[in-house]
């Protein structure tokens, strides 16, 4: 059985997101180093980082389930790079797992019965 802080919340680890060439040559616009940061729900970009779209589209779905504990053996736990959508380009996205964050429901939730602060307010609520 769960405890009341498993029951009420999750954690989501922080990921570091980096281009990565490795001698690959790139079609679309990827610049060796640069990188983002999901905290959450947020991208966090550096001064001067530039993404391209369409290969961010490609990459976005997958970095939810980068976030989330899986098992040792699965793929997602296994795997750190993600290959840029574009199959003629050799750019790579290095996504590397930080620390863990915890998140309770009530703080991410859109349902109005169960919200509660909003997890980028709570640290101006305390």
């Amino acid at each position: 059985m769960q405890g009341d802080h498993e029951a009420d919340g999750f954690w989501l680890y922080d990921l570091h997101v980096e281009t990565v060439l490795g001698g690959r040559t790139p079609v679309c616009r990827h610049v060796e180093g640069e990188a983002f940061r999901v905290e959450g729900e947020l991208l966090i970009f550096d001064d001067q980082t530039e993404i391209s779209m369409y290969a961010l589209a490609g990459l976005l779905p997958l970095l939810p389930a980068k976030q989330r504990e899986t098992d040792p053996h699965d793929w997602m736990s296994t795997d750190a790079e993600i290959a840029c959508p574009d199959p003629n380009c050799g750019g790579r996205f290095r996504v590397t797992r930080g620390k863990k964050r915890w998140f309770t429901h009530a703080g991410t939730t859109g349902l109005p019965e169960q919200r509660g602060i909003p997890y980028w307010q709570e640290k101006d609520a305390t």
